[in-house]
C-alpha cells in the first residue's frame, strides 16, 4: 500500500519510485535517490539527478543495427585490453523490431506487397544477417523479423507486459526506446520514452538512465470528442496546445473524467505524438480500459488478472472519473474534447495545426510568405502557374498545392482500428459515389501490423480501399520516415519544370522539409480518412464545405460530409471485427512467420568476423587507441565552425535516413566500392559503415546553413574560402589539424532520435556545439559521443553577442568540471563571453571523462 507522501505522486512518478526501491544496492541507486523521487514534491524543482533502472529496452533496425555494431566492436576492443569479450551482453532484456528497412517502390496492385519486401530482402540480406548473427551471439535479445509491423504498434498489441512477472515477483513494465515515438506505449500505462542509441546500449549492459527528476504537467481532459472528430485532430490539437504551453523535459501525465471518453489505441495515439509536443512522456495510468485492452488484444488471461490485482495491490490502478485519486502536478492544464475540430498540420512542422476549415486560406497565404516554417516565398504572379504533364498515356495538370504523395502510414495512425476502418468505410461510400484517385498520385496502405489487414478485410472495406489505390504496400514505417520511394518520372518533371509546391499528405507523426520526399515541399498530417479525401481531390487548395470532393459519372457533386462516416457507424464495424482471435492469431506466428527471414543463414561465432568489402557493415572507428587510462580533457583552440544554423534544425537535416543523392560524397564513396545508383539504398539502412554515415552529415538537400545563400548540404572552407559539400569542407579541416564546432539556434536536434547525428558530426571533427537550446534526446546523444553541448546564457544568442560564426573559437575546459557551469569562450577578434557547459549530471561528466559513454562502458568491463 502506498505511504501519505507517495499516495499524492503523479502516477508516472510512482513508476520511477518503485524501480529505484527494487534497484536500491547504495552503488548504482541509493537511497538519497528513492527519498529524492518520494519527496517529488519538493525535489522537482532543484534540478536533482535521480538514477532510472527500466525494465526493457525496445530497438527498431536503423538504430538497432548501430547498436549490434558497437557491441560487436566493443567485445573486440574489451579483448585488446585484457578483458573478457563476453562481458559486452545485454543484461536488460532487448526486443528489436525491423520495420524502418522496406519502401514504397511498388504501390498499386495485389503484389506490391510482395514486390516491396522481395526488394527490401535484396537490399538488406546483408544487414539482416547480421542481426540473425545478433539475436544469436548475445543473450537477452529478441528479434522480431521484417514484415512483422511497426515497432510501437508491435510494442502496443504484443511486447508490453504492463506488470512484469519474473519467477514470482512483480513490478511495473518500463521501457526505453531508440526511437523517440516509444512514447506511444505510455497510452497502455507502460512508462517509457525515447533515448539515444548510445544510451540505450549503457541501459542494456545494466547502466541506470541518469536523469533529472522532471517536473509534471498534469493535462486534464474534459467533455466528449465531437462526432466528426478522429483521435489524429485531438492529438494535433494537444500537440500545439502543449508546444505553447512548454513542456520540455517534463513528463505530461492525463487525467480526468474525459481520459475515460479515449480507447487505448486514442490514448496511444496522443501519447505517440510526444516528442512533437517537446515532453520527455506521456502519460496515462493504468484503468480498466487498459485492462480491457489487453483482453481485446489476446493476452494470457491469467496474467491480466495478476496484473490487475498488482496494480490494485499497489495503488496504481487508476479510476479517472474519482477525483479524489487525482494526484499533485507541478502545473494543471486543461482541453474539453468538445471543443477540437477536424484539422491536419503543416506544411513543415507537426505543431502547425491548421483546422480543415483553414487549409485552402492557409495554404494560399504559405505561398507567398517569406521562406520559413510557414512559408515557401512563391511571387504572387506565380500562385497559379500550371504545368500540364502526360502519364500512362493520359493528359494531366499539376499546379501549386497537388497532392503528389497520399500515404496511410505510421503507427501514429494505423494502430487506431476507429481511424482505420473510418478510412475503410469512407473509401466504401467514395466507390459507391463513383469518386476515384487520380492514377499518378502516389497512394500507399502501410499497416502497423498484420492485425489492421486482418480487421480490414474481414470487416470487407479493404475491397475499397485499393479501389482508390490504398492496397498494402508493406508493414514498416515507410512514407513516415522517407521511405515513400520515387515518383513517377514525368511527375518529377512537371513539379521542377514550374517550381511547384506538391504536396505530401500522410498520416504520420512528422513532416519536417525535406523528409518525406525531395520534391514536396509541402507535407501535412492528417488523419487517415482525410488522407483518402486530399487524394480524391488531388490538391490542398480546396475548401471542403463549399467545394465538392468530386463530380461522378452521372454529373453529381459529391461533398465530404456526403461520405463521411459517422462514430456510431466505425464503433458498430469496431466492435464486430476487432477481437482477440485476430490479434492471438497473427502474434503466435510473428517470430517464424516470415520464410526469407527463416532461410538467413548467420555466423555462430561470439566475436563477428568483420568483411572489409562489405558496405553495410564496418567496424568503427570509435574505440581506436583507447587505453584503459583516462585522459584529461583539454581546451577546443582556435576551432572553425563549420556550420551556422537558425532555429529547428532537426535530426533529418545532421543526419537524413532518406534515399543517397547521386552528386554526393555518400554516392562518390559507394560508387568507388563498385556500386551502382540502384544499390545505394538509403541512409538509414547504412548506419552500420561509418564510413557512409560521415559523408552522409548534414547531407539533407534542405539544409539552410547562413554561410551559404542558398538550401543546399554545403559549407565554406574559410581558409580557402571554397564553397565545398560539408564532408569534404570537415576533411580539410581535420587534414590541417584544425578542430570544429556547430553555431546553433532553438531546438538543435529535433526529431527522431538518431544517434548518428551525433556520431556524424564527432567523426567530421566537430568538437562543441553552442546552441540556444537543445531538443533532449539529441544532448544526451552529443554527451555519449563526447561532444561538448555549449548553451548561450538567457537572453543571448549569436545575434546579440555579434557573432558571424567566421571567427575562431577557444573553449576554455577547467580542470573541476561540474554539472551545467559556465565556461569561457574567446573569440580570435578579442571578444570573450560565457555559455552553460550542458553536461546537466554528475554521471554525463564522468561519460565526457571518459570521451563517451561506449568508452567508460569498456573501461569498465576491461578492468
Amino acid at each position: 500500500m502506498l505511504s501519505n507522501m507517495s499516495a499524492r505522486l503523479p502516477f508516472s512518478i510512482r513508476v520511477l519510485l518503485e524501480a529505484a526501491v527494487r534497484n536500491c544496492d547504495d552503488f548504482l541507486v541509493k537511497k538519497e535517490d528513492v527519498e529524492n523521487i518520494l519527496n517529488w514534491k519538493v525535489v522537482q524543482h532543484k534540478n536533482v539527478e535521480v538514477p532510472f533502472k527500466p525494465a526493457r529496452v525496445i530497438l527498431q533496425d536503423f538504430t538497432g543495427v548501430p547498436a549490434v555494431v558497437d557491441f560487436a566492436a566493443m567485445r573486440d576492443a574489451v579483448k585488446k585490453l585484457g578483458g573478457d569479450p563476453e562481458k559486452i551482453n545485454p543484461i536488460c532484456p532487448a526486443d528489436l523490431v525491423i520495420d524502418h528497412s522496406i519502401q514504397v517502390d511498388f504501390n498499386r496492385g495485389s503484389d506490391s506487397l510482395q514486390k516491396n519486401q522481395d526488394l527490401e530482402f535484396e537490399r538488406n540480406k546483408e544487414r539482416f544477417e547480421f542481426l540473425k548473427w545478433g539475436s544469436q551471439a548475445f543473450q537477452n535479445m529478441k528479434i522480431i523479423p521484417p514484415g512483422s509491423g511497426i515497432i510501437h504498434q508491435v510494442n502496443l498489441e504484443y511486447l508490453a507486459r504492463v506488470v512484469f512477472d519474473q519467477d514470482g515477483y512483480y513490478y511495473p513494465d518500463s521501457v526505453v526506446g531508440t526511437d523517440s515515438h516509444t512514447t506511444m506505449i505510455d497510452g497502455l500505462g507502460v512508462l517509457g520514452w525515447g533515448v539515444g542509441g548510445i544510451e540505450a546500449e549503457a541501459v542494456m549492459l545494466g547502466q541506470p538512465i541518469s536523469m533529472v527528476l522532471p517536473e509534471v504537467v498534469g493535462y486534464k481532459l474534459l467533455g466528449n470528442p465531437q462526432p466528426l472528430v478522429t483521435s489524429t485532430d485531438i492529438v494535433l490539437t494537444i500537440t500545439k496546445h502543449l508546444r505553447q504551453v512548454g513542456v520540455v523535459g517534463k513528463f505530461v501525465e492525463f487525467f480526468g473524467p474525459g481520459v475515460a471518453q479515449l480507447s487505448i489505441a486514442d490514448r496511444a495515439t496522443i501519447a505517440n505524438m510526444c516528442p512533437e509536443y517537446g515532453a520527455t512522456a506521456a502519460y496515462f495510468p493504468v484503468d480498466d480500459i487498459s485492462i480491457g485492452y489487453l483482453v481485446q488484444t489476446g493476452r494470457d488471461k491469467e496474467k491480466i488478472t495478476c496484473t490487475r490485482k498488482y496494480l490494485e495491490a499497489v495503488g496504481m490502478l487508476r479510476d479517472f472519473k474519482n477525483p479524489a485519486q487525482d494526484p499533485d502536478f507541478t502545473q494543471v492544464v486543461e482541453l474539453d474534447l468538445h471543443t477540437v475540430v477536424p484539422c491536419c498540420s503543416g506544411p513543415k512542422r507537426p505543431q502547425d495545426k491548421v483546422a480543415i476549415s483553414d487549409m485552402k486560406k492557409d495554404f494560399e497565404t504559405c505561398l507567398g510568405a517569406k521562406q520559413g516554417f510557414k512559408g515557401f516565398q512563391v511571387a504572387p504572379d506565380f500562385h497559379n502557374n500550371k504545368v500540364k504533364f502526360t502519364f500512362e498515356g493520359c493528359d494531366f495538370e499539376l499546379a501549386h498545392g497537388s497532392v503528389v504523395i497520399a500515404a496511410i502510414t505510421s503507427c501514429t495512425n494505423t494502430s487506431n482500428p476507429s481511424v482505420m476502418l473510418g478510412a475503410g468505410l469512407l473509401a466504401k461510400k467514395a466507390v459507391e459515389a463513383g469518386l476515384t484517385v487520380k492514377p499518378y498520385i502516389k497512394t500507399s496502405l502501410s499497416p502497423g501490423s498484420g492485425v489492421v489487414t486482418y480487421y480490414l478485410r474481414e470487416s470487407g472495406v479493404m475491397h475499397y480501399l485499393s479501389q482508390l489505390g490504398f492496397d498494402v504496400v508493406g508493414y514498416g514505417c515507410m512514407t513516415c520516415i522517407g521511405n515513400s520511394g520515387p515518383l513517377p518520372e514525368s511527375v518529377v518533371e512537371a513539379i521542377t519544370k514550374g517550381d511547384l509546391v506538391a504536396v505530401g499528405v500522410l498520416s504520420g507523426n512528422r513532416n519536417f522539409e525535406g523528409r518525406v520526399h525531395p520534391n514536396t515541399r509541402a507535407n501535412y498530417l492528417a488523419s487517415p480518412p482525410l488522407v483518402i479525401a486530399y487524394a480524391i481531390a488531388g490538391t490542398i487548395r480546396i475548401d471542403f464545405e463549399k467545394e465538392p470532393l468530386g463530380i461522378n459519372a452521372s454529373g453529381k457533386k459529391i461533398f465530404l460530409k456526403d461520405i463521411w462516416p459517422t462514430r456510431n457507424e466505425i464503433q458498430a464495424v469496431e466492435h464486430q471485427f476487432v477481437i482477440p482471435g485476430m490479434f492471438k492469431e497473427v502474434y503466435q506466428k510473428i517470430e517464424t512467420v516470415n520464410k526469407s527471414w527463416n532461410a538467413l543463414d548467420a555466423p555462430s561465432d561470439k566475436l563477428y568476423t568483420w568483411n572489409p568489402k562489405s558496405t553495410y557493415i564496418k567496424s568503427p572507428p570509435f574505440f581506436d587507441g583507447l587505453t584503459l587510462a583516462l585522459q584529461t580533457p583539454k581546451s577546443i583552440e582556435d576551432a572553425y565552425v563549420l556550420l551556422s544554423f537558425g532555429d529547428s534544425v532537426t535530426t533529418d537535416h545532421i543526419s537524413p535516413a532518406g534515399n543517397i543523392a547521386r552528386n554526393s560524397p555518400a554516392a562518390r564513396y559507394l560508387t568507388s566500392r563498385g556500386l551502382t545508383p540502384r544499390e545505394f539504398n538509403s541512409y538509414g539502412s547504412r548506419r552500420g559503415n561509418d564510413a557512409v554515415m560521415a559523408r552522409g552529415t548534414f547531407a539533407n538537400i534542405r539544409l539552410v546553413n547562413k554561410f551559404i545563400d542558398k538550401q543546399g548540404p554545403q559549407t565554406v572552407h574559410f581558409p580557402s574560402g571554397e564553397t565545398l559539400d560539408v564532408f569534404d569542407a570537415a576533411e580539410r579541416y581535420k587534414q590541417a589539424g584544425h578542430p570544429l564546432i556547430v553555431l546553433a539556434g532553438k531546438e538543435y536536434g529535433a526529431g527522431s532520435s538518431r544517434d548518428w547525428a551525433a556520431k556524424g558530426p564527432f567523426l567530421l571533427g566537430v568538437k562543441a556545439v553552442l546552441a540556444e537550446s537543445y531538443e533532449r534526446i539529441h544532448r544526451s546523444n552529443l554527451v555519449g559521443m563526447g561532444v561538448i553541448p555549449l548553451q548561450y546564457l538567457p537572453g543571448e544568442d549569436a545575434g546579440t553577442l555579434g557573432l558571424t560564426g567566421r571567427e575562431r573559437y577557444t573553449i576554455v575546459i577547467p580542470e573541476k568540471l561540474k554539472p551545467q557551469m559556465n565556461i569561457q569562450i574567446k573569440l580570435d577578434t578579442g571578444k570573450t563571453f560565457h555559455a552553460i557547459m550542458r553536461f546537466d549530471t554528475d554521471v554525463e561528466l564522468t561519460y565526457f571523462h571518459n570521451g563517451g559513454i561506449l568508452n567508460y562502458m569498456i573501461r569498465k568491463m576491461a578492468s
